[in-house]
């Protein structure tokens, strides 16, 4: 068995710059590519942003006991990590990295233990976290207040997870992510 980084965090707290950052500076990390069931959007390739699926073909995959976790966040929109992606990945020699919502990845944990370093990425404040939602532009004020709802979840489940890292400022973030890394890949 290979190991496992997780990463997750509330939308807008800086998970996939940190993660992002991370694959950049570490040659032997590799991303794990999620498959989902939704539609494939602009600018989107399959096999890199995700595998896209359709809903019967992953549920055909969930029946045939493929995926290591998986979640139905809306109906018939799936999201979940293939058992195949993972030991694609291991059979390159690589340690697994995911940017994963916070169930999945306490979830991805509990299977597999002291092979997997679990971090939360938290911001220093809801406040913050609002604002920099609020300063991405990209939300409709429905989907902002879904975002922050979810968000106050989320950080509830921060003690679960073996690392809380606080991006207060990305450089220092970025910074103490190599270091929770390299102590990781010592071990």
């Amino acid at each position: 068995m290979g190991r496992l980084l997780i990463f997750s965090a509330p939308s807008g707290a800086g998970k996939s710059t940190i993660v992002n950052h991370l694959l950049k500076t570490f040659n032997n990390l590799a991303f794990s590519v999620s498959a989902t069931s939704r539609e494939l959007r602009a600018g989107e390739k399959n096999g890199d942003h995700y595998h896209f699926l359709s809903p019967e073909v992953f549920k055909k995959k969930i029946s045939n006991n493929e995926f290591v976790e998986w979640e139905e966040v809306y109906h018939n929109q799936f999201y979940g990590t293939l058992k195949s992606e993972i030991e694609r990945l291991w059979e390159e020699k690589k340690i697994v990295v995911f940017d994963i919502d916070v169930i999945g990845g306490i979830n991805l944990k509990k299977l597999y233990h002291e092979n997997a370093l679990s971090i939360f990425i938290q911001p220093p404040s809801l406040e913050v976290l609002q604002q920099r939602l609020k300063n991405r532009n990209t939300e409709t004020e429905e989907s902002y207040n879904k975002r922050i709802e979810k968000a106050e979840h989320e950080i509830s489940f921060a003690s679960k997870f073996d690392k809380i890292l606080i991006n207060d400022n990305l450089d220092t973030a970025k910074q103490e992510a190599e270091e929770i890394v390299t102590e990781f890949l010592k071990q």
